[in-house]
């Protein structure tokens, strides 16, 4: 998809997995919290002076869309989520007009119950969705982002919902994102899809909470020698998440990345494991606790022990924010493949790149410096050491995919043309009223 405006004068679209779920919420009436100036960006790395002139698409040019399989409206699900304490009180009534229009972009996702469709149906449906949503809001580029709740990981060829939605996406010509820790373009079958549409792409499982920092923690006690034992922790949460993490085969998806975290930071993995307690009555509140068992001078026995009491939506909604803005800025830029350098932002990054926070935080550093020094011009994909690889176009030619049923995938390109004018109400575009189906 063409490029060429600057995103101070265009609109940028974020599409979102689970659009109805209680990050989703947050992410939209946060944005629009933040552009009138109700609050500040608080959690927001992209607002730093880091990213200063960066050609970053302000968060006034957002708008919002996605895919969801229930129906309560957006505004009804931001007043639970005030109730439970996790959006302010009141914010629903001062941003109800942005979080209407975002729900009259959702569309159903699926496969639901009794769906019919095969792979390819329901692929060539979302693309469908969000490149009408592309041209409908006229917009320069949309980013498709997944924050739905965690499934299991898959069994045999068939492609999970997850990696529907990412083959969606690049269909249409989206850049995409994992913020969950779902198999997405993590699928072998769409390994030759990934490399070859010239779009960026970053995941996945984003680093909220206890795996932040541990992040933190780990390279502390390898820069100091001192011996890690053991490493075990338990998390107690209850909403949807709690819920689908109950299942022991969602579950043992998101303790895959908290693992690797350790295995990174660490000369080697200690001993001990996680384990994730649904508590409904804990709704979208969570607590981590960690025990780390560790050895200092002449094998003195030593323990340290953190309690991290937070909520995931209030944590992941800024994160959101900012991959977002930062894959939509290097898409514009002619980046592609793997954006390792937002390793900051997951548990389990895909690409190469350090896992120790602050390596990664120094990483996300040099990258705004790139991005800053890009002007309007397309970067090209640069390698682990710094080449630049080039710039690869949106293929239009279908391309087979094994596994994912008979018909090729292929990934058209977005179709949409960029248009200069002005990002109008935060969450709103023309066209009439949509269905209100889903999360």
């Amino acid at each position: 998809m063409s490029a060429s405006v600057s995103p101070s004068d265009s609109r940028v679209g974020v599409w979102l997995i689970g659009a109805r779920g209680s990050v989703a919420t947050s992410v939209v009436a946060g944005c629009a919290a933040v552009t009138a100036g109700l609050h500040p960006p608080t959690g927001l790395v992209t607002e730093t002076p880091m990213f200063a002139d960066s050609g970053l698409p302000p968060l006034s040019s957002l708008v919002f869309g996605g895919h969801d399989t229930v129906d309560c409206p957006l505004p009804k699900r931001a007043e639970a989520l005030a109730a439970g304490g996790v959006l302010p009180p009141g914010l629903p009534t001062a941003v109800r007009a942005e979080l209407a229009a975002t729900d009259r972009e959702i569309r159903p996702g699926g496969p639901l119950p009794g769906d019919t469709r095969g792979e390819e149906q329901l692929i060539a449906a979302f693309a469908s969705d969000i490149r009408d949503f592309t041209r409908r809001c006229e917009l320069a580029r949309a980013v498709v982002v997944n924050v739905a709740s965690t499934e299991p990981l898959p069994t045999g060829t068939a492609l999970p919902p997850s990696s529907l939605y990412a083959a969606a996406a690049l269909r249409a010509g989206c850049p995409y994102v994992n913020f969950t820790p779902s198999t997405g373009l993590n699928h072998p079958a769409l390994a030759s899809l990934a490399s070859s549409t010239g779009l960026p792409y970053a995941g996945r499982d984003g680093k909220t909470g206890q795996t932040l920092l541990r992040s933190v923690l780990g390279p502390m006690f390898t820069q100091r020698a001192l011996a890690v034992r053991a490493w075990s922790g338990t998390n107690l949460l209850g909403g949807g998440d709690g819920a689908s993490l109950a299942d022991p085969a969602a579950a043992a998806a998101k303790n895959a990345g908290k693992e690797r975290v350790l295995a990174d930071v660490l000369d080697e993995v200690p001993e001990g494991e996680v384990h994730i307690d649904d508590v409904p009555a804990l709704g979208d509140w969570k607590t981590a606790w960690d025990h780390i068992a560790f050895d200092g001078f002449l094998g003195t026995r030593m323990i340290l022990q953190t309690i991290w009491q937070g909520c995931d939506s209030a944590l992941a909604a800024p994160l959101i924010l900012d991959l977002a803005r930062l894959t939509a800025r290097a898409h514009e830029a002619g980046l592609s493949g793997p954006l390792g350098e937002l390793g900051f932002y997951f548990k389990d990054p895909v690409g190469e790149g350090p896992g120790a926070l602050g390596e990664q935080y120094a990483a996300l550093g040099r990258f705004a410096e790139r991005l800053r020094g890009a002007g309007g011009e397309r970067l090209g994909e640069w390698g682990a050491g710094g080449e630049r690889l080039g710039v690869r176009g949106v293929g239009t030619e279908p391309l087979d995919v094994p596994g994912a049923g008979a018909e090729p995938l292929g990934v058209p390109g977005n179709g949409a043309e960029p248009r200069g004018d002005g990002p109008g109400r935060l969450g709103a575009c023309g066209g009439a009223g949509h269905s209100e189906e889903q999360r």
